[in-house]
């Protein structure tokens, strides 16, 4: 059956010129389907909840904002385990990786990036005094 395209296309027979099973018609209204970032959040209540979060991270849409309280409370190892491989499946997928606050941390895939502003303080301005 191929053959027999491939034949008529070289042979160059009048048949094959200008047929329509010679051409593919293409819809151009036809709309692609985009894909969606997500931003998720997730609750790390025991290690073993990490590896919902790193399948969502390696499909690359999601950006996970990981609620770490509750492991934090039960078992600070666990939580550094956990932590440790959400950091390395980020760095592995050349994601970010940040922490806000003392309970939150956010992973982004690499084409969201983490702006991080070193010159923040969580301490109100202090004024000297005309005693200092």
């Amino acid at each position: 059956m191929a053959f027999d395209k491939l034949k008529k296309v070289f042979s160059g027979s009048p048949k094959s010129s200008g047929s329509a099973e010679d051409y593919l018609e293409i819809d151009l209204e036809k709309e692609e389907k985009e894909s969606k970032i997500l931003v998720k959040l997730f609750v790390l209540k025991k290690y073993d909840d990490v590896n919902p979060i790193l399948n969502v991270l390696r499909e690359g849409y999601t950006i996970a904002i990981i609620d770490i309280k509750v492991l934090k409370s039960k078992d600070p190892i666990e939580l550094k385990r956990a932590v440790s491989k959400v950091k390395k499946t980020a760095d592995a997928l050349e994601g970010n990786i940040a922490g806000f606050g003392e309970n939150l941390l956010i992973v982004t895939p690499p084409f969201a990036k983490i702006e991080r502003d070193t010159t923040v303080s969580t301490e109100p301005e202090r004024k000297p005094n005309k005693f200092e």
